[in-house]
């Protein structure tokens, strides 16, 4: 009886701790234990429209093309910013709070991107300027003080506390019907070894990056978003060494899953080179930090190589303990992802059988 009762009161304190995990930490812990089995397919916009289609319920291309939903799908809040309606790719923010919820519910895995227009160029109004690239947008780099004038007694600060406010004010409509807050996987100011972005590496010091990074993660963890699970994820580049990848990397107690964001723009032998460098270097950066590796951007635009899936991606992946890897989204004349539509289809198929290749249905 004695036992029993050690047995019972062991159990209660494992239980107790771990209800008192935050939703963030429990992703964590999935994402680790997710990656012993292989890797997540994610996708961007996934939910919302295709090459074909748009806005119509329980749609995919991914789906159309192998009969499941990708484990992961990436989300976008550029404009929420500046109170719009709709995003930066025009979609709903009430679509994809929606879209959001159903995913994490269907047991899939979020991430969301942030791309704020350039608070020193952007017309007041919210104007058409602000709409266009480059001009106002998070691709205008004409201003190469934006970032210290978004720090505390710049001329910009103000301002920029109202988009954090509004940023906020979104983060908090995600959560079920019975007030669970959905674990996130966030990644802001993403690329920022290149320089097309505001927040780039030629528009900011290092001590100015990392002042932007922590004082946006200050203000939302001081509103009590403990479900956020943060990514720092620089772009792939040829001379992405451990030393590079640290000078602006805000630091361990602050991030959790470390990733590149690694597209084809070149030939294949200069993409497949790239990436192996670039991961092998990044899962090793991820194993001495204790973080998740992953890759959190990737794509061959409207794949031109309808084979790309297994001839070129996959064969580097295999090689490296990554969490997932994300595509980027279908659209019109531009799209990253399978479509039925299109000749890589079977071949994006060939990529799914593979046993380390996880979609929804293998991470419920």
């Amino acid at each position: 009886m004695v036992l029993a009762a050690v047995v019972v009161v062991a159990c209660n304190v494992q239980k107790q701790a771990e209800h008192e995990k935050t939703s963030a930490q429990q992703l964590m812990e999935r994402l680790d234990t997710l990656r012993q089995k292989g890797y997540m397919f994610g996708h961007q916009d996934d939910p919302f429209y295709g090459l074909t289609w748009e806005y119509q319920k329980d749609s995919s291309d991914v789906k159309n093309v192998c009969g499941d939903y990708p484990a992961v799908m990436g989300f976008e809040l550029g404009g929420i910013e500046m109170g719009d309606e709709k995003s930066l790719d025009s979609v709903p923010f009430t679509k994809i709070t929606e879209e959001i919820i159903n995913h994490y519910e269907r047991g899939g895995i979020v991430t969301i991107s942030w791309h704020p227009r350039n608070p020193a160029t952007t017309a007041p109004d919210g104007g058409r300027g602000a709409q266009k690239f480059p001009e106002g947008s998070a691709w205008d780099v004409s201003d190469t003080t934006v970032v210290k004038s978004i720090l505390p007694g710049g001329q910009n600060a103000e301002l920029f506390k109202v988009w954090m406010d509004r940023l906020s004010d979104f983060l908090a409509t995600l959560k079920t019907a019975d007030g669970h807050k959905i674990p996130v996987i966030f990644r802001p100011w993403h690329e920022n070894t290149g320089s097309w972005f505001w927040w780039g590496e030629k528009l900011c010091s290092a001590a100015e990056y990392k002042a932007l990074w922590n004082m946006l993660q200050d203000k939302l963890d001081a509103d009590g978003f403990d479900n956020l699970l943060w990514a720092y994820s620089p772009g792939m580049a040829p001379d992405l060494t451990n030393e590079k990848y640290l000078e602006r990397y805000p630091g361990d107690k602050r991030i959790s899953l470390v990733g590149i964001d690694g597209y084809q723009w070149g030939t294949k032998e200069d993409f497949e080179s790239q990436l192996d460098q670039n991961l092998a270097m990044l899962c090793q950066f991820a194993e001495d930090h204790g973080k998740i590796a992953a890759l959190t951007e990737c794509g061959l635009k409207n794949l031109t190589d309808s084979t790309w899936w297994i001839s070129t991606l996959t064969p580097v992946l295999d090689k490296y303990p990554i969490s997932y890897f994300l595509v980027w989204r279908n659209y019109k004349e531009e799209w990253f992802g399978p479509s039925p539509a299109k000749p890589d289809a079977p071949y994006f198929r060939q990529l799914y059988e593979k046993e380390n290749t996880l979609f929804l249905n293998e991470i419920k």
